[in-house]
């Protein structure tokens, strides 16, 4: 699988209805993840805001979104990031190496709950990166 660079963007508490909006102007296929499906909530409250959310449309764009939980900075206008992803661990961490010149690191590359290889930091010019790499499942996680 080719390294996919795409917007992932934050919303607060109406992921579902944004990515869903969005489905219908892009059309394709979207996976919806809860912080229940992925046992991550930390507020119950919350089970059943999205985790993540992929989009994948029939010309080849792929948008990402999830819900911000209310441990978590949200400020409109600064709700999005760009999100790196794929199964070429080489390349992704040769990436990642780079990006982390004169950034904050606000999550360690390091084995996420869902199986693949995750981590987040806003590079020295102020954007959020994710950098995602693919990896097994963890033993009883959903599948997105």
């Amino acid at each position: 699988m080719p390294t996919i660079l795409n917007p992932y963007i934050s919303f607060k508490d109406n992921a579902r209805e944004a990515m869903e909006f969005y489905q219908s102007v892009l059309g394709g296929e979207l996976t919806v993840s809860t912080f229940d499906d992925l046992q991550a909530a930390q507020d119950p409250a919350e089970g059943s805001l999205v985790m993540h959310s992929q989009l994948n449309s029939p010309s080849g764009l792929t948008l990402m979104g999830s819900d911000t939980p209310s441990r978590m900075e949200y400020q409109p206008g600064t709700n999005f990031s760009i999100s790196l992803s794929g199964d070429d661990e080489a390349e992704l961490r040769g990436y990642w190496d780079k990006l982390t010149d004169g950034a904050t690191v606000t999550m360690p590359l390091e084995k996420a709950i869902w199986g693949d290889t995750f981590g987040m930091l806003v590079d020295k010019f102020g954007v959020a990166w994710l950098v995602n790499i693919t990896g097994q499942p963890a033993e009883g996680a959903p599948q997105a």
